[in-house]
């Protein structure tokens, strides 16, 4: 799960990048895992909210949602 901090952080980087100076290769390198760890949580986010959907037909009968195959 990723913090109030991080998010802050991560603006705070934003902010930086577009200034004339930019960021150094250590802020560029911090601003990459923090926008990793913001995309993983955000896609755990999804896929727990996915797992727990179900969908209702007109007779009102619950199917849950399933995963698709992945395509050869």
């Amino acid at each position: 799960m990723i913090t109030k901090e991080q998010i802050d952080r991560i603006n705070e980087l934003a902010r930086k990048s577009k200034t004339p100076e930019g960021l150094t290769e250590e802020e560029k390198s911090e601003q990459a895992v923090l926008r990793r760890a913001y995309i993983d949580s955000y896609k755990a986010s999804l896929v727990a909210n996915l797992e727990n959907t179900y969908i209702v037909d007109e007779k009102g009968n619950k199917t849950k949602v399933q995963r698709k195959g992945k395509k050869a």
